[in-house]
């Protein structure tokens, strides 16, 4: 989705929880926090990715809140997450698991999978791609990807 937006000229924000936690943390020490989340938002969609995937702390959850909130009715917000929004205070505390999530499913459309990984199925081929592994002709030549 976010290729997508950026093949239409759209400006993309992506970050994992931890990657986001990380940005505010150096902004924090800085004092520059509220120019890094406008500077996040100038994007017209941002993705946090893998939200669930590690336990979030007090930072995370506060970065998280932080952008979702500065987002809010302006921008567009796509989360990726193993769990369902209604575990996410599972990962984070509760009163901002809470308010987070309101202003996500807000105006959200929300897109359940179900399955296994499409990386696991492109690397064990079950994705109808051919992968080539480094013992292969193909790596001798050099070449590695996806056919």
């Amino acid at each position: 989705m976010a290729h997508k937006a950026i093949d239409t000229g759209l400006r993309v924000s992506w970050f994992t929880l931890e990657s986001l936690t990380a940005t505010l943390g150096k902004a924090t020490v800085d004092g520059s926090v509220a120019r890094t989340i406008a500077r996040i938002t100038r994007a017209d969609l941002i993705v946090i990715d893998d939200i669930g995937m590690l336990p979030a702390g007090q930072a995370a959850a506060e970065a998280f809140y932080r952008v979702v909130d500065s987002a809010y009715e302006r921008r567009s917000v796509a989360v990726t997450s193993n769990l369902h929004p209604s575990g996410f205070d599972t990962i984070m505390p509760k009163t901002l698991a809470t308010a987070t999530v309101d202003r996500l499913l807000h105006h959200a459309h929300i897109i359940l999978t179900e399955g296994t990984s499409l990386r696991l199925a492109d690397a064990t081929g079950l994705s109808g791609k051919r992968c080539f592994w480094p013992d292969t002709p193909a790596a001798a030549g050099g070449k590695v990807g996806h056919r």
